[in-house]
Parts: C-alpha cells; sequence; structure tokens
C-alpha cells in the first residue's frame, strides 16, 4: 500500500459490519460547526488496523503518520 485511499479501501473491506456513519463533532470549540467524524469503534478499529500493516511493514512510517479515516 502507498496511499491513504488504499489504506481505507483495505480497512473497510477487512471490517464489513464498522459503522459508517458520521455524526456531528463533539468539539464545539472549532470554527467548523459542520465537521462529521465516525463513531469512536470505527475510528479505533482504524487506528488499529494501521498500527497493524505499520508493525507488520506492510506500510511506512510516515504514511502511518499521516493516515486518516
Amino acid at each position: 500500500m502507498t496511499n491513504q485511499k488504499q489504506i481505507r479501501a483495505a480497512f473497510w473491506e477487512a471490517h464489513p459490519t464498522a459503522n459508517r456513519k458520521k455524526y456531528p463533532a463533539r468539539d464545539w470549540t472549532r470554527e467548523d460547526k459542520s465537521r462529521r467524524d465516525y463513531c469512536t469503534d470505527t475510528r479505533c478499529a482504524f487506528v488499529d488496523f494501521v498500527d497493524h500493516l505499520n508493525r507488520s511493514q506492510i506500510i511506512s512510517d510516515q504514511l502511518a503518520s499521516r493516515a486518516t479515516l
């Protein structure tokens, strides 16, 4: 894998039952009130997935640090 788009596609393929619904962001101090985030369980699963890819040397440290859902 060489980019974030591939990581996200692999994540959704590996986690077909993960909640894809986005919710309003909880950070009310931000100016952008329209920002939406995935639920905590989905975000934690993504972080674990990226960490696994990085520890398995499938993705670089730099890509792992940039990857976002």
